[in-house]
């Protein structure tokens, strides 16, 4: 009997910036540092970096990643 492997789904927040040069995106994901790509279109850099952070993931889970201390906090600017 063959067992079936299951993935675990996570959900990441990408942040997308258009290049005003040269058309296209890129992309990272602020959770994972240096997990960053692009695309030529929006629908290309949203595939692209989902490959990006999946590679990422595997060879965090192959790995023993380093103790990193990552603060996320609002920050208040005035203009």
């Amino acid at each position: 009997m063959v067992k079936k492997l299951e993935k675990k789904v996570y959900q990441y927040t990408a942040v997308f910036e258009e290049s005003s040069k040269n058309g296209g995106f890129t992309a990272i994901i602020p959770a994972l540092p240096g997990c960053i790509s692009e695309g030529d279109s929006f629908e290309e850099a949203v595939a692209n970096i989902q490959e990006a952070a999946s590679l990422y993931l595997e060879t965090m889970k192959n790995t023993k990643p380093e103790d990193q201390s990552v603060i996320v906090a609002p920050v208040k600017v005035r203009v």
